[in-house]
């Protein structure tokens, strides 16, 4: 299929005109500490691995995993440590953790190299994959990248411990999570959001993600300049993770070598509220750095 095929294909199903992809139950790989939980559309195409953000489920890519899959690709969708249905208690919850778990699922499915798509805090385990085995990533697609430590007002710091004090845990970031979402909402929000609040309420889940908040990201920001694998970063201009989100994106992507794609008015998931305008450049870009054309 011809890179200009593939944007019309992309187009068409972004508009609202998406087609089901195979179904496709949850499977698991074991690791040593825990339990990984995903799926996989099957198929011999290029091997494409999506990473959602911390604080949500793998179900975020449910906009692009039908349109990749019907240009080809075989997508897999994991469930990072201590959310979705994969193990809630690690000893490592880190964006390098995060990496190594994706790697060792591209080992294990005998499908690589892959192009890594992550999310927020799971663009840098994107990076840390391409940076520790880039003979297993052909490419990194950075959504709404969160890759370094922001400097946070006091008063933001405070919000964050009291809202992870009490019993209101759940509604306090679910709260923060529907702000993430400026320009609108996906059809299926609803339901997507009870998915993520039945998950947040069992054992460990919450914990995980107050353990994920407060690791130090300067790891991954050393990292950052030495990458050598083909990358896509997309920025909403309106992500309320970021100050400037455009002087970040701006910034990340002089770091990696590559003009980041802004999508006008979209926050932390530019995937979920604006796919028609995120799927032409994820297509092209993949086109490129799995040799499909």
């Amino acid at each position: 299929m011809s890179t200009a095929s593939r944007l019309a294909l992309a187009a068409h199903d972004a508009a609202g005109a998406l087609q089901p992809t195979p179904c496709t139950q949850t499977r698991y790989l074991k690791l040593p500490h825990g339990q990984l939980a995903y799926d996989d559309t099957g198929g011999s195409g290029p091997l494409v691995l999506a990473i959602p953000g911390m604080g949500d489920l793998r179900s975020e890519y449910r906009a692009l995993r039908p349109l990749l899959w019907r240009a080809g690709y075989r997508v897999v969708t994991m469930d990072i440590r201590g959310h979705g249905q994969t193990s809630a208690w690690w000893d490592d919850y880190s964006a390098c953790a995060v990496g190594h778990d994706a790697l060792t699922l591209i080992a294990h499915l005998r499908a690589g190299p892959a192009v890594i798509l992550g999310n927020s805090f799971a663009a840098g385990s994107a990076l840390w994959a391409a940076h520790d085995a880039p003979q297993q990533v052909c490419g990194v697609v950075l959504l709404g990248p969160v890759v370094r430590d922001g400097q946070p007002p006091w008063w933001a710091r405070a919000a964050v411990a009291v809202g992870f004090a009490g019993p209101w845990r759940v509604a306090f970031w679910l709260a923060f999570w529907e702000s993430l979402f400026p320009a609108r909402k996906p059809a299926d929000h609803a339901v997507a959001r009870a998915a993520l609040a039945a998950n947040l309420r069992e054992p460990g889940r919450m914990a995980a993600l107050r353990t994920m908040i407060g690791i130090s990201k300067a790891d991954t920001e050393a990292i950052v300049a030495r990458s050598r694998v083909p990358a896509l970063v997309v920025m909403g201009t309106r992500d309320p993770d970021f100050p400037d989100p455009i002087a970040e994106a701006n910034w990340l992507g002089g770091q990696l070598g590559t003009r980041p794609v802004l999508i006008e008015g979209a926050g932390h998931y530019p995937h979920l509220e604006m796919p028609e305008h995120v799927a032409p450049a994820l297509l092209a870009f993949l086109a490129r750095a799995a040799g499909r054309r």
